[in-house]
This record gives C-alpha cells, sequence and structure tokens, in this order.
C-alpha cells in the first residue's frame, strides 16, 4: 500500500490518498495462514499494513522551517533596505543569522537521523502465521488476511476477527471504557484496543488507512504536534510580542527620523534597522531548539527514546514519581521460591498437589512473568484434559482452570479467599514480610463463569514467588530523595509485600502503605495519595485515579510501566516512562522508552533535563536584556523626539560578545539545579535589571550628549561601550558559580569584543571618542554598576513583595 502525500503539511487526515487494487479475499486455516503467493498479491495490489501516522520531518521540511521564518523575512527585509541605501558596513548581522540557521538545521537532521534509527528498533512487531509457520515481522509487513497471533500485552494493530482462542480485550482507548471484553471466535477485534488476557489467532479483515484506529490516529498525532513545554510556550509567546511591537515601532521611528528630525533618508533607515534589529532575539528560539535536539541525541545514545521533545523538560520538573514494583524496583523476572500446603491440607499428597498445579499451568498461555515462573517450575504434568479455561486479568486477580466437573483457581489471597481472607491472613502477612508475593491455590466448588467468583474456595497451598532487587535500585531512589522528588509505588501485589520490597530498594517512607481495596471514593484517593507511599491490590482504573488525584494537588507527575494495565496511567500523567521490555501497549503510550529497561538511567534524563532547561533559561536572560533595552530605548526615541542612538554594527558587536557566543556556550554547560518557578518569569526578572540599566545609561548619555554639543558618531559609540559594560556585568552574574570553561567564555567575550572595537573598528561603527564624550563616558561608566545593583535589589524586593502578597514561596520564581 503506498501512500502519497498531497500537500507539504500534514492537516487533515484526507491528506494522504491510497494507491491500490481491487483485490481477492482469502480465509486462510488459523492453522496454516497465508501463503507467500497469497502475501505477494496482497503486497502487489496495495493491501499492507502501512501506518498512516504522518511521517518524520524529511531533511527538505527541517531546512525549509530553518530557513524561512518570520524573523528571518524580517532580516531579509533590513538586508534590502540597508543594501538601497548603500549601508553595506551595517550587514554585519548576517554572518551570524547564516550561522545560526545552518547550526539549526545540521543538529536537527543529525538528531533525525539519530531516533530514526532508534525508532526502528523499536517499531511494533506481530506475530504472523504463513505457510503454517510462526514469524515476527513489523506490524507495517502485515496484509490483509493474515493470520495474527495476538495475547496478552499486544496491541491490536489492524481490525480483525477472532478464528479461535479467547482473548479479554480492553477498548478503552478507542471507547473510554475501562471494562475488559471477551472476544471469542467470530468477535471483531478493534485496532488500537489491547489484549489483556489470553490468547487468539484472528484473520486481518481491515488494514492501514480501513482500520478504525487510523483516523483517531492522525487526529491524535496532530494534537501532539501541537502540544509545547513550558519553555517553548513561553518563547512562542515572547517571539509572537516582538513580532507584532517591532513592525509599527520600527516604521514610527523611519516617520520621525525622515520627517521631523530632518535626518536623510539614508540614516532613517539605518537608525531604525538598529533599533529592529535590537528587538529581535534572534538567536534565542533556535537555541532551544537546538538544545533539545542534542539533549534527544544524548538520551539517544543512553538508550532512552524521546517521543516528543517535551517530555524532557517535563520530566526535569517532575516532584512526584509513580513506579511499579515489578520491573522497576525489582527485576522482571519472577521465580517461585518454594510452595507451601494450606493447614488444611495432607502434606503427604504433596506430589499429587504438585502434579495438579502442573496440569494448571499448563493449560495457560505464558502471557505474563508471573505464569511463565508458574511453569518453570511446576513441570510434572498428569495431562488432565482442562474443559474451561479462565485466564487471569488484573481486574478479577484470578486464573481458572476445569478439569471435568472439578474447578480449580490460582491468584491474589485477598480475591480468591475474600471473606475467608482473615482465617488465613497470620501465615499470608509472614511470607508477605519476608518479601515474597502470595498467590494461593485451591478448590472452587463451583463451575467457573469467566467472572468474579461467587462460591467458596478451599485453599490448598500458598505459592511463593520473588522478584530480585535490581542493584541499582538503591542508589536510583537514594538520588530522587535527594532531588525532592517523592516516590510512590502502585502495585497491584499484597500492599505488605510491595512495602517490603520497597523498603530494601531503600524508598524514603516505605512503611506507610495502604490496601487499595479500601480505598472507595474520590476522596479517599485524594488523602491516600498525600500521605501513603505503597499501594497495593491496585486496580488499572485506580492507578488512573492516583495521577489523576496527584495532579489535582497541583503535583507535576511522572508514570513508570511496563505492562498494559499501566497504559491508562501513562496516558494520563504528565510525563510517561515505559520500559521497552514490556507491553507494546505501554511503549506507544510513553512519552519515554527506556530501550533497555534499565531504570536506573532515569537519574540522567532528568538530570539532562534540567541541564537544557537551566541553561537554556540562563542563555534567555541574556537574550532579554538586549531586546527589553532595544524596546525601550525605541519608545524613548519615540516619546522624546530623539533618533535612535545606535547602529546596526554596533548592535550586531554587542549582540555577538555578550549575548550569541557565550549564550551558545552556556547553553551546554552542565547543571544540576532543580527547576523553579515558570519560564518566562524567571528569564524576564534576570533580565529586567540589566535591560533597564542599559535604557537608563545610553539615554541618558544620549541627551547629555546632546546637551554638551556632542556628534552623533561620539554619542553611538559611547552608548556602544556602555551596553557592553552591562552587558558583561550580567554575563558575569550569569557565569557565576565559575568553572574553567566559563571563565573562558567570560574572558574570551571580553577580548573578542576588545579586540573587534580595536582591530576592526570601521566594521563596527567604532570611533574615537572627544575628550567631552571620554568624560561623560566615564562618568556613566562608574554609575552602571550601583545602578545594576540596586535595580537587581529592587525587582528582588517586588518579587517578594508579591510572593507575599499571593502567600506563595519565593522558590517559586
Amino acid at each position: 500500500m503506498a501512500l502519497r502525500k498531497k500537500h507539504e503539511v500534514l492537516e487533515e487526515p484526507q491528506d494522504y490518498e491510497i494507491e491500490r487494487r481491487e483485490t481477492p479475499r482469502y480465509n486462510p486455516d488459523p492453522e496454516a495462514g497465508l501463503s507467500a503467493a497469497q502475501v505477494e498479491q496482497h503486497r502487489d495490489d496495495g493491501w499492507r499494513n502501512v501506518s498512516v501516522a504522518p511521517p518524520a520531518q524529511t531533511t527538505k521540511e527541517i531546512i525549509r522551517e530553518n530557513v524561512c521564518t518570520y524573523f528571518n523575512l524580517i532580516f531579509l527585509v533590513l538586508a534590502i533596505l540597508l543594501c538601497l541605501v548603500g549601508s553595506f558596513r551595517d550587514l554585519t548581522f548576517l554572518p551570524v543569522i547564516i550561522f545560526n540557521t545552518l547550526i539549526g538545521i545540521v543538529q536537527e537532521i543529525r538528531a533525525k537521523n539519530v531516533l530514526e534509527k532508534l525508532n526502528m528498533l523499536n517499531a511494533p512487531h506481530a506475530s504472523v502465521v504463513r505457510d503454517g509457520k510462526k514469524s515476527l515481522v513489523d506490524s507495517e509487513e502485515l496484509v490483509l488476511d493474515d493470520i495474527v497471533i495476538f495475547k496478552a500485552g499486544n496491541q491490536i494493530c489492524a481490525d480483525a476477527i477472532v478464528v479461535s482462542g479467547e482473548v479479554r480485550v480492553n477498548e478503552s482507548l478507542l471507547t473510554g471504557e475501562s471494562d475488559e471484553i471477551t472476544k471469542a471466535p467470530g468477535a471483531e477485534l478493534m485496532s488500537g484496543s489491547f489484549v489483556v488476557a489470553g490468547e487468539c489467532r484472528a484473520r486481518l479483515d481491515k488494514v492501514g488507512v480501513d482500520s478504525y484506529i487510523s483516523k483517531l490516529t492522525l487526529e491524535a498525532k496532530a494534537m501532539k504536534k501541537g502540544e509545547q513545554s513550558e519553555m517553548i510556550r513561553s518563547l512562542d509567546k515572547l517571539v509572537k510580542f516582538v513580532g507584532i511591537a517591532l513592525i509599527p515601532i520600527g516604521i514610527t521611528l523611519f516617520v520621525q527620523g525622515f520627517f521631523f528630525n530632518d535626518q536623510s533618508f539614508r540614516n532613517s533607515i539605518v537608525s531604525m534597522v538598529a533599533a529592529v534589529l535590537g528587538m529581535i532575539p534572534e538567536g534565542l528560539y533556535l537555541l532551544a531548539s537546538v538544545a533539545l535536539a542534542v539533549s534527544s541525541m544524548r538520551l539517544a545514545h543512553k538508550k532512552v527514546l524521546l517521543h516528543d521533545m517535551k517530555s524532557i523538560e517535563t520530566l526535569a520538573r517532575v516532584n512526584v514519581l509513580c513506579v511499579d514494583k515489578t520491573g522497576t524496583i525489582t527485576e522482571n523476572s519472577m521465580s517461585v521460591k518454594d510452595m507451601i500446603p494450606t493447614k488444611e491440607y495432607d502434606a503427604e499428597k504433596m506430589p499429587e498437589l504438585n502434579g495438579l498445579l502442573s496440569d494448571f499451568v499448563g493449560t495457560m498461555s505464558s502471557d505474563n512473568s508471573t505464569m511463565e515462573a508458574l511453569k518453570d517450575y511446576f513441570k510434572k504434568k498428569t495431562e488432565q484434559s482442562a474443559s474451561k479455561v479462565v485466564p487471569f486479568t488484573s481486574v478479577t486477580k484470578y486464573s481458572g482452570v476445569m478439569f471435568g466437573e472439578k474447578s480449580y483457581v490460582i491468584g491474589a489471597p485477598e480475591f480468591v479467599l475474600r471473606e475467608d481472607y482473615d482465617t488465613y491472613k497470620p501465615d499470608i502477612s509472614e511470607y508477605a514480610r519476608k518479601g515474597y508475593r502470595v498467590l494461593v491455590f485451591g478448590s472452587y466448588d463451583a463451575a467457573l463463569d469467566g467472572g468474579k467468583l461467587t462460591g467458596k474456595v478451599l485453599p490448598m497451598a500458598y505459592v511463593l514467588l520473588a522478584n530480585p532487587i535490581r542493584k541499582e535500585a538503591p542508589e536510583t531512589f537514594a538520588y530522587f530523595a535527594e532531588q525532592g522528588v517523592e516516590v510512590k509505588v502502585i502495585s497491584g501485589d499484597n500492599p505488605l509485600t510491595v512495602s517490603e520490597v520497597a523498603k530494601e530498594a531503600g524508598i524514603v517512607n516505605a512503611e506507610e502503605y495502604v490496601d487499595a481495596t479500601t480505598l472507595q471514593t474520590d476522596e479517599d484517593i485524594a488523602n491516600a495519595v498525600a500521605k501513603y507511599t505503597v499501594f497495593g491490590r491496585v486496580t488499572p482504573g485506580q492507578k488512573r485515579q492516583f495521577v489523576q488525584a496527584l495532579k489535582d494537588q497541583g503535583k507535576t507527575v511522572a508514570m513508570t510501566g511496563d505492562g498494559v494495565n499501566d497504559v491508562l496511567a501513562l496516558k494520563d500523567a504528565d510525563c510517561s516512562v515505559a520500559m521497552a521490555s514490556g507491553s507494546d501497549a505501554a511503549c506507544q503510550a510513553a512519552q519515554v522508552v527506556l530501550l533497555e529497561s534499565n531504570f536506573a538511567c532515569m537519574p540522567s534524563v532528568v538530570l539532562e533535563g534540567r541541564r537544557v532547561v537551566n541553561n537554556i533559561q540562563r542563555s534567555a536572560s541574556l537574550f532579554l536584556v538586549k531586546n527589553i533595552f532595544s524596546f525601550l530605548l525605541s519608545l524613548f526615541s519615540v516619546v522624546f523626539m530623539m533618533s535612535y542612538p545606535l547602529q546596526p554594527s554596533q548592535i550586531s558587536l554587542i549582540s555577538m560578545f555578550t549575548i550569541g557566543i557565550p549564550g551558545f556556550f552556556l547553553a551546554f554547560q552542565p547543571n544540576k539545579d532543580v527547576i523553579k518557578g515558570h519560564f518566562l518569569t524567571n528569564v524576564v526578572l534576570k533580565a529586567l535589571p540589566a535591560g533597564l540599566t542599559d535604557v537608563l545609561a545610553v539615554a541618558a548619555m544620549a541627551v547629555f550628549g546632546q546637551t554638551f554639543g556632542l556628534g552623533e558618531t561620539d554619542i553611538s559609540t559611547a552608548g556602544t561601550m556602555l551596553l557592553a559594560i552591562v552587558g558583561f556585568m550580567i554575563l558575569f552574574k550569569i557565569c557565576e558559580p565559575f568553572n574553567w570553561l566559563r571563565g573562558c567564555v567570560w574572558v574570551g567575550s571580553v577580548i573578542g569584543l576588545l579586540g573587534c572595537s580595536i582591530f576592526l573598528p570601521k566594521l563596527f561603527a567604532i570611533t574615537g571618542m572627544s575628550t567631552k564624550c571620554i568624560m561623560l563616558f566615564v562618568v556613566f561608566s562608574i554609575a552602571t554598576e550601583p545602578l545594576f545593583r540596586y535595580l537587581t535589589k529592587l525587582v528582588s524586593g517586588v518579587r517578594k513583595l508579591h510572593m507575599k502578597i499571593h502567600k506563595k514561596p519565593v522558590e517559586e520564581f
């Protein structure tokens, strides 16, 4: 099936057309599947299960997006105006713009190539039957009428009809309902749903664009593409404001200079261009995009796949981390440690019991780690024939088999024993305190119907299982404790067992546990998530409720998981993390996938997020100093009918050595600080004192210069040097605490600016100053430091007063 794009940008599902021909339909034997010839026939006719999701950006699209921007258009217009008036010297901003654009293109293409390779490794696969043989293929290689084997954990990749076997399916991703639906032969499986229990063979009835999930997928992808992190949203707001404001201000400055201040056409254009250049944060958005792209690459080399880059920032802001016991705290592998008969059961019949359990697990499919462990331990079968099988589900928490008229079940003690649980609780609790997961095996006095147990269960034995604690778990959770991140352990196992395991892993307050079956109302859940650390016997629906309750309490929540029962919670979490060894559904639902299923790399993901956000925040303050100064000085010039005192080449000189070059290097420095407050608020508050210092110093210099009869070149050169002094003061403050690289950046920037001023004065419009100008410059230079210091204190004081009035901790900024 070939897909052809009508337009360059995907906006609606109908932007995709399908080229395919009429094809014969087949109804193959479930055990044999399609023949090679039939597969090839469907393939030739275009009936493959090709995804209709929008493809990743092409190299051409990346180049176009980086080149064809609004601000690049502004720069082009400014460059043309300068060329028209013959002011070629003032085109010094163009090399910086071209260089920045090229960096963005190169880094995004590199990130694209790395992530494409990882996506190929993490692509969904399916077990298909062809020519009587099973094979694992990429889901896009499936064709119409293929026989596919679906079992617990698999996501249905195309609409299908069950032809043999029986499964329980969750269609919540499509319908919003979390009920598990039993699908017997003849029932339809909807693409996008996932199997929670059982195993079946199904014939694909609708593939690719015809499947139910296709339109939903396109809509979801389009929505995802529009989602942005707080940082990018803040930058968008800033860029939008500046983009709108600079046009009327630029036109006003030109009209004022040419018609009212008697400037020549050339000088009016040059003055207007200088003001507009200063207001454009030309490298800020690019720097953020490049930094995020580089972070994606860094994480990719650590075998961490990001489905979207916003998750880097979100994970860095997380203050509550919800984890499962199995696969996160413990190893995925589970083993049976012992089988102990109950007091009512004759210990001499242990061989018989062992054989019965072997027959029991032999009828089950290996669709979860518990059943795999049971199959590995109980192998001495007597080959009894099962008349009915009820697979395990996360809702009922038991499995059942009928041998003739006799029924047997195994599962969680509370769900199997129910009202009799208290009788056996002392024994079960004793094993749970030792960190074992306890299952109860017993005979059931009624026929199994696949729903919740209603009859009485006579317990015959306790089966003790355990997962070894991951070696790196204590160190990982110690890191999160140091960083002030609360850990909530949410598990379907016995709360006492989970608590013991959590203690062993070093999770803070692991002794605070609760049985989730006792939480009946939303209020109960809200109170519990605020009080407890460990939650046992949690249902899939409750996991979702826990995440929502934590978010309602103002927490930024990350959810980790690897099972089908984690999908709903993963969808609702602020940031979702899945283990690649887990179910297809969990990997597809998560924003972050740990390809080696190693939770120990989570600290490095968090640190990468903090590094990129804090450093972009640091660099953004540098950019905003120039923007605030230029915007306010432009307004000052308009109000007082003055010509803008600086030239474009001077603005370029200041931007290069106090903003662009140091900002780029600082954006890639290590930074482990906890992210506090809102991005735009933090950036503006850091930049405001320096921006105000700049505008007051340069405006005063211009006013005094005119009063004392200084020439325009004197005033513009003195203003440039004043901007440099304030720029290096704010750069010094931002570089603290200094290390060797930050020290080199600061010193190198000072040397670079002085070098250009001395050796390339004509290029950057730096002229010698008169004696009067030097005297004024010295006075204002001395005044800049105390002015900057007191303005910083003033902004800080206003911030604290604002926080006090609104009863918020100052740290939120």
